[in-house]
């Protein structure tokens, strides 16, 4: 029930970050989703990382769309900003709020139905023109405020828990998410929190559009024999390819790794992802090779979770249509509107 607020009272002693705050500062209302929903285990792992970048939550916008979880904003950051708007649409929505206030930190939170079938375009175009986001798909495959047709995502030959196959093609939207020129882009399971809590902060610190798919079994009508987004099928068919922290650059971190397990990448503002790697062979600014590498394990019936690829050079929407520093919502009118002389300055400039 999300007119249930959580009590205020909590343990005087709660662990505190630089701000300040607590967990309980990062928290919404109380969940209506059923219990153990995968999309529970990502609301935690997005309070996690909130509270451990020591984000203030007013500078947070999270917008949504339509689904189960698209629900779920209103479980985090209850003193953030918040949209939920309609069915596939939550990108362009997001992409108008960014342009009008670049200083806010923007979470667009969609599902596998929101964004890979009435949402397809929406989210490809969100990504191809770079949009300072962090982008998370709570993907279960199957649609399930409608008990349980199979969605988008659900991988040709999965069951669905009336035993039905599904004889379609999947739509792989981190795949997508690399032709597009996504500039972070990263897949991760509800139930691993150790990978997904740095992995969305590495996100959220990315500047450009940063995609993360994250497997998230629908215990209704998703998590059978049969299913491969089952919390069963993706324990056993998780391929990580790597193990991610975040150094944030304002602090002082000192790390004693062995020599040569350890790769570190120097983001646009200065913070660092440290990639503890698994596989030595996996290079992850290289697109076309994660591109190959999915399209090779996916062959195999594996899952390949980590950080997938990442541009350390990445710009965003702003810096590609060279709008003023100044968020526009912040501009005077004089500024917005500076009268017909300028206009025709301009209009005698292109001629």
């Amino acid at each position: 029930m999300t007119y249930i607020a959580k009590p205020k009272f909590h343990h005087p002693g709660l662990k505190k970050n630089e701000l300040g705050y607590t967990h309980r500062d990062y928290e919404g209302k109380i969940s209506t989703l059923c219990a153990g929903c995968g999309h529970d285990s990502i609301t935690a792992s997005i309070i996690e990382a909130c509270y451990e970048l020591s984000i203030e939550p007013h500078r947070v916008a999270k917008i949504s769309g339509i689904g189960c979880s698209s629900k779920t904003p209103d479980y985090f950051l209850g003193n953030s900003h918040g949209f939920n708007s309609v069915h596939g649409r939550m990108p362009s929505v997001l992409t108008g709020a960014n342009l009008a206030n670049r200083d806010l930190i923007y979470l667009g939170v969609s599902g596998d139905g929101d964004s890979a079938s009435i949402g397809f375009g929406q989210f490809a175009h969100s990504i191809r023109r770079g949009v300072n986001m962090t982008y998370i798909v709570e993907n279960n495959g199957v649609y399930g405020l409608t008990k349980g047709q199979f969605s988008a995502t659900a991988d040709r030959g999965s069951k669905s828990k009336k035993g039905v196959t599904n004889t379609d093609n999947a739509i792989d939207l981190v795949a997508i998410a690399l032709q597009l020129g996504a500039t972070f882009v990263a897949r991760s399971f509800s139930g691993d929190k150790t990978q997904l809590v740095p992995l969305i902060a590495a996100a959220i610190r990315h500047k450009g559009a940063s995609f993360i798919d994250v497997i998230s079994p629908c215990i209704a009508f998703n998590n059978h024999a049969g299913s491969t987004k089952s919390f069963d099928y993706v324990r056993e068919h998780n391929d990580a390819v790597n193990r991610l922290d975040v150094l944030v650059g304002r602090d002082p971190i000192a790390v004693d790794y062995a020599p040569g397990t350890v790769q570190v990448v120097e983001q646009h503002d200065g913070s660092k992802i440290a990639l503890r790697k698994i596989d030595a062979d996996y290079d992850p600014h290289d697109r076309l090779g994660a591109q190959t590498f999915l399209a090779r394990h996916a062959a195999k019936g594996q899952i390949v979770t980590g950080l997938l690829y990442v541009d350390p050079d990445a710009e965003d929407l702003h810096e590609h249509l060279n709008t003023v520093e100044t968020p526009l919502n912040s501009l005077e009118a004089d500024t917005l509107c500076p009268g017909s002389a300028v206009l025709d300055e301009i209009n005698a400039s292109l001629r």
